[in-house]
């Protein structure tokens, strides 16, 4: 697995938790727990999120000018897509 796919499976883990969480805490205001868990969770997708398009380049068309989110490669044209 190259650190692109880590980084990318890390982000995603911890973007599900902070979603579940976020649900739990709908119906559970006020586990302060869970809340400090969720805020945990989405501070630490922040730091990896920057570290990722540090290294990667930006994972939305929000990230950065717009302009380099339509650049070449897309996702489909990296060789280490492709299996």
């Amino acid at each position: 697995m190259t650190d692109r796919e880590k980084l990318l499976k890390q982000l995603s883990a911890l973007q599900f938790a902070a979603w579940e969480l976020h649900l739990y805490l709908d119906t559970h205001p006020g586990d302060s727990d869970a809340l400090e868990l969720n805020e945990k969770y989405l501070c630490k997708s922040k730091e990896l999120t920057e570290l990722y398009e540090s290294k990667f380049g930006p994972l939305s068309a929000r990230a950065g000018s717009g302009d380099k989110w339509l650049k070449n490669p897309w996702p489909w044209d990296i060789k280490e897509c492709e299996r």
